[in-house]
């Protein structure tokens, strides 16, 4: 699978941004996805996963009832909405995806996209 993400840019506090990572290759349905972020001299983290078919969602509690993660399978592409941006969000995103079940660790993930870099000001 390939993946390629896009959607990233510069927005202030409070505004919102809708990453997509579109994939190629293998059956894009057969993977759940995950959105992954680093920021500047910081390890990568977890950010959202939904599962195959959409029926399951979680997220890093910093980000819930702010950010959605969704997919379109006809299209081969997954999204992540994000609202409410904090200068804290600043990072580059990472789009992953992983023949687990359910996974918000960075080593359960078997492909990776190029990220890209949301920037929120202050």
């Amino acid at each position: 699978v390939q993946l390629q993400a896009s959607g990233g840019g510069l927005v202030q506090a409070g505004g919102s941004l809708r990453l997509s990572c579109a994939a190629s290759g293998r059956t894009f349905s057969r993977y759940g996805m995950g959105w992954f972020r680093q920021a500047p001299g910081k390890e990568r983290e977890f950010v959202a996963f939904i599962s195959w078919d959409g029926g399951t969602t979680y997220y890093k509690d910093s980000v819930k009832g702010r950010f959605t993660i969704s997919r379109d399978n006809a299209k081969n592409t997954v999204y992540l909405q994000m609202n409410s941006l904090k200068p804290e969000d600043t990072a580059v995103y990472f789009c992953a995806a992983t023949n687990r079940l359910v996974a918000d660790t960075e080593y359960a993930y078997d492909y990776w996209g190029q990220g890209t870099l949301v920037t929120v000001s202050s």
